[in-house]
This record gives C-alpha cells, sequence and structure tokens, in this order.
C-alpha cells in the first residue's frame, strides 16, 4: 500500500508517493496544501498502447525496470554483467523535516544506493545521489543522475551559452520530444556553460509565467538536460560526466554525485533568482563584510612590474576611495610574458629585488587590503617545475595535450603536487598576510589523465585547506574570465570573475544573465579604460561605472593618467557604491521585461528603497522610447525617482530630454510598475541610474 509524502517551503511543494518499488514524484511545483490518496488517483496515467502493461511512474532513480526509456538515473557494470540494476528499498523511507532520504540495494549486483532530497526554507530543492559497492570486485559507474518531473504545460526551454568575452548568452527553444542537452567535457565550467536551464510555461520572461530550473553544483565536467516521451513523462536533469573508467569502485567503495539544485517559480526567472540568492545568503560562508573596492592591476600595468609605478598608482586608488589593491600576473619567477613561468611561485627577485614587502607595506600604509594573482592548477612548459618535475603534468602517459596560453595542466590529484602547491600558497600568504587571493585558471582540461573528477575534488579541498589556515582570506574564482561559475566552486570561494571583458556594452548582458544563479555581490565587475582592450569598443565613464555599480564593483585602470575631472567622477562613484552596497547586495534582484527595442531595464529593491539602471544599448526603430515600469516595488508605497548625479551620463546627443530627469517625480509604487515613466532620451552605451526612495 502505498504512502504520500508531502514537504513544502516558501511556496514550494514536493510530494512523493511511497510503496512498492522507489518513491515516485508525484509532483514538484507549487505548494498544493495538504494532500490525500486522492492525488494518487488523480495522477495516475493510463496504459498507452504498445507500451509496457502497467502505468509508466517515474521514480527518484528511474530505469528500464519501470518503463522509463530516456536517460537513466543510473548506469554501470560489473566488469560487463549487470548493466541494467533493479534497486528495492531495504529500510522504510525516512522523514525528518523537510528532508527525505533512503536507501535501496540490487544484491544480486552487489550496489548499494543513498538518495538524499532537501527543500530548503528558501524554496530550493536538492538531491544527491550515492552509490556503494557491495560486491567482491570491481564496480564501474557510467553515471548517476539527477532527475525530476515537470508538467506538460512546461513548453519552452532556456539555456545559456557563450564565449571568452562573450558569456552567457540565453538561447530559447522549444520543449519537443526528445532531449535537450548541454554537455560539457571542458574540464571546468566553461565560458558556454549553461549555469541553469530551465522549462516553462509559453512565452515566459522574468516577471512572469511558470518555470522550472535545475542547476549542478560541480566546476568539472557535467551534463545538464530536458527529456520529454511520446508517453508523456518529461524531465529536467542533471550530472557530472564520467569518463570511461573514470569511476571504478572497490569493494566497499563509493560515489557520491555533486549537489543538483531544482528551483521552481510561478513569477517567472526573477522568482527562481530570488530563491537562489536567497539560498546563497544564508550559507554560513558567505561573505558577510560589505563587499570591498577593488583596483586589480591587470589593465593598468600587465606584465611591466615596477614598484614606483605601483606606488603611484595605490595612492592615486586611495585618494577616490579603493579598500582592496590586487597585483595581478607578473610578479613570480621568470614571468615577464604568459610564455613562462607558471609553477615557480616565488617572487622574482629581478623584478622585486627585496621583495614584495615594500609595496604591501606601502598597500596598507594607505589603508587598503593586499591581494595576489596565482594561478595554481596550471604550468608552463618552460619553468623550473615543468623540468623537475614532468611526472606532474595530468597527462595520458608521455604525451602532452595541446597547450592553449602556453601551458599545461598539473595534476593536483598527486599528493606531492598538492603538497607543494599548499606550501607555496601557505608560505605566501602567511608572509605577506595576503588578504585576497585572485585564482585564475586559464585554459580546458585536454585528455586529462586519470580523470577530471579527481582534479576538480582536490581543487576543492586544496582551496579549503588554504581557508582553513587562513580563515580571514578571501579568494575570487576567475577563470579566463567567466569560464568557471557554479555552484560548487562559489563553495569554495568568495566571488567569480564575470567576463574578461570589461566593455560595459557585453558587461550588461552578461550580467543581467549570470545574475540569473549568482546574487550580484559575489560578481566582480569592474570600471576598465575607455576603449575596451577586448573589442575596442570606446564608452564614456558614467556608463562604465553605471554598469560596474549593480556587482561587486572595482577598477582595472592606470589611475595615473588620469585628468582631475575624471578622479572626481570615479570618487563620486565610490561614494554611490559604498553608501548603496547594503542595498545592492542585501535586495532582491529584478529585471524588467522591457520591450524597447536595444535597452535594459534592471535592479535591486529593499524595503521601501530601490535603485534602477536604465542602459541603451543600441539605437532603436522608435523615436520615443518606452515607458519605463519598476518591478518589484510596494505598490502601497510612494516613491520619489531621482536620477543619482554622480552617475549622470554624458551631455545628451538629443534636444529634448524628458522633463522628470531633472526635477524627479513621486508616485506610487503601483503607478510605477503598471503605468510607468516616459523614458528619457539616450544615445547608444548610455545609462541612468534612478534611485527610488520612500516619500
Amino acid at each position: 500500500m502505498s504512502e504520500l509524502i508531502s514537504l513544502a517551503a516558501n511556496g514550494v511543494g514536493l510530494v512523493l508517493e511511497t510503496g512498492p518499488g522507489l518513491p515516485r514524484v508525484l509532483h514538484w511545483g507549487a505548494d498544493l496544501g495538504p494532500v490525500d490518496d486522492a492525488l494518487v488517483l488523480a495522477s495516475t496515467p493510463g496504459v498507452a498502447p504498445s507500451s509496457v502493461d502497467t502505468p509508466i511512474r517515474l521514480t527518484v532513480l528511474p530505469s528500464e525496470q519501470e518503463g522509463w526509456l530516456g536517460r537513466p538515473g543510473t548506469a554501470g557494470h560489473r566488469e560487463g554483467s549487470y548493466q541494467h540494476v533493479r534497486p528495492e528499498l531495504i529500510a522504510p523511507v525516512a522523514v525528518d523535516g523537510n528532508s527525505v532520504t533512503f536507501t535501496a540495494a540490487d544484491s544480486l549486483a552487489g550496489v548499494e544506493f543513498h538518495v538524499e532530497l532537501h527543500l530548503d526554507p528558501q524554496g530550493v530543492l536538492r538531491v544527491r545521489h550515492e552509490i556503494v559497492n557491495t560486491g567482491a570486485d570491481t564496480w564501474t559507474v557510467d553515471a548517476l543522475r539527477l532527475l525530476l518531473p515537470v508538467p506538460t504545460h512546461a513548453s519552452e526551454l532556456l539555456d545559456l551559452t557563450g564565449r571568452w568575452c562573450r558569456e552567457r548568452s540565453p538561447q530559447r527553444s522549444p520543449f519537443l520530444h526528445g532531449l535537450r542537452a548541454r554537455e560539457s567535457r571542458r574540464g571546468r565550467t566553461g565560458h558556454d556553460a549553461t549555469g541553469l536551464l530551465v522549462a516553462g510555461t509559453d512565452g515566459f520572461g522574468f516577471r512572469h509565467g511558470e518555470v522550472w530550473g535545475v542547476h549542478l553544483a560541480w566546476s568539472g565536467n557535467h551534463e545538464h538536460f530536458a527529456e520529454r516521451l511520446a508517453e508523456g513523462v518529461s524531465v529536467l536533469g542533471s550530472a557530472e560526466i564520467l569518463a570511461p573508467g573514470e569511476i571504478r569502485l572497490g569493494p566497499g567503495e563509493s560515489y557520491a554525485t555533486p549537489w543538483a539544485l531544482f528551483v521552481w517559480s510561478d513569477r517567472g526567472l526573477d522568482g527562481l533568482s530570488d530563491r537562489l540568492h536567497a539560498w546563497m545568503r544564508a550559507r554560513d560562508s558567505h561573505p558577510s563584510t560589505p563587499r570591498p573596492v577593488v583596483l586589480n592591476t591587470w589593465e593598468a600595468v600587465y606584465f611591466n612590474h615596477d614598484l614606483d609605478r605601483l606606488k603611484a598608482l595605490a595612492d592615486r586608488a586611495a585618494e577616490i576611495g579603493v579598500e582592496r589593491f590586487v597585483l595581478d600576473d607578473g610578479w613570480f619567477l621568470g614571468r615577464r610574458d604568459d610564455s613562462a613561468g607558471l609553477g615557480d611561485w616565488y617572487v622574482d627577485t629581478q623584478v622585486w629585488p627585496d621583495g614584495l614587502k615594500p609595496l604591501v607595506d606601502y598597500v596598507r600604509d594607505k589603508g587598503m587590503q593586499f591581494g595576489l594573482w596565482f594561478e595554481p592548477e596550471m604550468v608552463n612548459p618552460d619553468s623550473e617545475l615543468a623540468r623537475a618535475h614532468p611526472d606532474w603534468l595530468l597527462v595520458a602517459g608521455d604525451r602532452l595535450a595541446r597547450p592553449w596560453r602556453q601551458q599545461q595542466v598539473l595534476n593536483l590529484a598527486k599528493p606531492e603536487v598538492f603538497d607543494y602547491l599548499l606550501e607555496r600558497l601557505d608560505s605566501l600568504v602567511a608572509e605577506y598576510r595576503i588578504d585576497y587571493i585572485k585564482w585564475d585558471h586559464n585554459r580546458d582540461l585536454m585528455e586529462a589523465v586519470p580523470g577530471v573528477h579527481g582534479q576538480t575534488a582536490a581543487v576543492y579541498r586544496l582551496l579549503d585547506a588554504l581557508r582553513s589556515r587562513h580563515p580571514a582570506l578571501e579568494i575570487e574564482s576567475c577563470s579566463s574570465g567567466g569560464a568557471r561559475v557554479d555552484l560548487g566552486i562559489l563553495g569554495h570561494t568568495d566571488r567569480v570573475w564575470a567576463s574578461d571583458t570589461n566593455d560595459a556594452v557585453e558587461r550588461q548582458r552578461i550580467q543581467r544573465w549570470m545574475g540569473l544563479l549568482v546574487p550580484p555581490e559575489l560578481i566582480g565587475s569592474h570600471v576598465g579604460p575607455p576603449e575596451a582592450h577586448t573589442t575596442g569598443r570606446v564608452t564614456e565613464l558614467p556608463f562604465r561605472c553605471a554598469t560596474a555599480l549593480f556587482d561587486h564593483a572595482g577598477l582595472e585602470w592606470d589611475l595615473t593618467g588620469l585628468s582631475a575631472e575624471e578622479l572626481a567622477q570615479l570618487t563620486g562613484w565610490i561614494a554611490v557604491y559604498k553608501r548603496l552596497r547594503p542595498l545592492l547586495h542585501g535586495g532582491v534582484t529584478v529585471r524588467a521585461d522591457h520591450t524597447d527595442h536595444g535597452s535594459l531595464l534592471h535592479g535591486v529593491v529593499g524595503d521601501g528603497h530601490a535603485v534602477f539602471c536604465y542602459a541603451r544599448l543600441e539605437t532603436s526603430p522608435d523615436a520615443v522610447p518606452a515607458r519605463l515600469r519598476f518591478p518589484g516595488l510596494d505598490p502601497a508605497r510612494r516613491y520619489t525617482v531621482r536620477a543619482i548625479p554622480e552617475l549622470a551620463p554624458a551631455a545628451s546627443r538629443f534636444a529634448q530630454q524628458t522633463p522628470w530627469v531633472a526635477t524627479g517625480v513621486t508616485l506610487p509604487g503601483a503607478t510605477l510598475a503598471t503605468f510607468g515613466l516616459q523614458a528619457p532620451l539616450l544615445g547608444p552605451a548610455q545609462a541612468l541610474v534612478l534611485e527610488l526612495t520612500p516619500a
């Protein structure tokens, strides 16, 4: 006889049916309230012609045994035998608050499965599986997938793709019969990683529609997929992609999947973000101090390290209010360009005859924190390390992978490699009392033997070991920009670098879609020079400042060559950022489904206080732009809307401006959300930042 298990949190419901066989998911979506056996009757499908003789019911670990002919929940074998396991419950399903766990086993095949489902207070459903080899010889794990059903009225799919300097580009498709899979075999998350795979009702947007999403919190090879069978079953799923023979379990050994996060909302994509951001902010490890204004030296000096020049840069940074000074690539042994030195993590005395202490002390005397760039997982063949330890490379025998940025990969799963890197990092952090590490990772892993799984797990262990020795140390995950952005790496670091481009036009789109998964305080965004070094596009300073304001803000620019006017503008922008960062990094991210071609409207809403950015990225066929309708406001509260003068664009290139921009305007939240305000006339690559305060 079956029983129902019903979990609910923050408007989300999960209903499981237990009974003969493994638990089955009857419902995942809106909280249904109290349920009874009538739900089983209401959800039992008929038997389709030319099909198995009983209704197909999707379990938490689906297989061909139950008639599921999509991607199976588990795949593996014992030296070619038992490719199709039939796990059965070996103990009652355990329920503890909003957590469900159970153990199932196939005693003939000699495998046991432990399944966990946790519905967290924010409405995020976390799922993880573990397989244990209970047999007498080796069990090979080919796949262990995490998947949940979605209803047939989820008719569209959204995923993200991209490339270097163009990460997080959305693409939509119908949710048709068959498989839509986004796979990454890059050894890191990837510039083209979807981050969040979403299924939704027809035409869903940021502020409307019912949507279901899945994210795998893992930084190695992985898949996200949506599958719909003609038999009427649709699923969203994810898994680590394992190479053939990568996970071979001896007797008693186990393999656990990364956590998959499943999220649902009836308020469009912003509803998914709201749950995920709240879940991230509830972690014990989430940064609790204000996100400091950063100056990173890369685009200011590149490899041209000179103490006097860097001191002058620190002078300007301190004068305008910078709080963290980060010395980028070029400080270590033999590192005059990117062709040599990686792996030799010793200060180069030819460039720094007295070590880094003179610069570190100077930066600290100016009241700033000090940060340093590393790329621990990589090595240049032209390095003392590679010459001394060719066996430390992550390669197939003696066959090097194709070079990428003139570098190879170190095998961190080797204890001696792990110990060397931990000793070097620990020593340097301790010697210079480093506050912050920019941890880079500039190539995909190719022909990675013994495997990406062990490498990724070792990276996590290395990060944790370093932070355990230096609890106050903060670490940024950079990976040639945004190629390692996932909630797995963010479980071990404090922010991600969104993209190697500081082109503010590109950044507006990149940050908009990166924010679907990651809260703004964990996304690095810097003001670069007028001409972006990645695209050659020239944009004015107020637009670059407006773009960087809405995430973890900083600069990447040679401030020593700036005019007094430019320095004054930056000083004003930093003051605005410091004033607004409690709101920016604690409020609710909102993105309008704005209909005006070539422009975006996004913001952050708090309790009676909000800030929005209206950004025009390109020209529109409309001479007069559409009204701005502000989402997320309290409809009963009156707000005064004013442009922030420190971020005002340069003089408009048009003759007439909308009158409320100069005077401000006060309206109810309901009016601002539905009727809106006439948008100002802006040219391409111009923005207006608007602050909404209680009237």
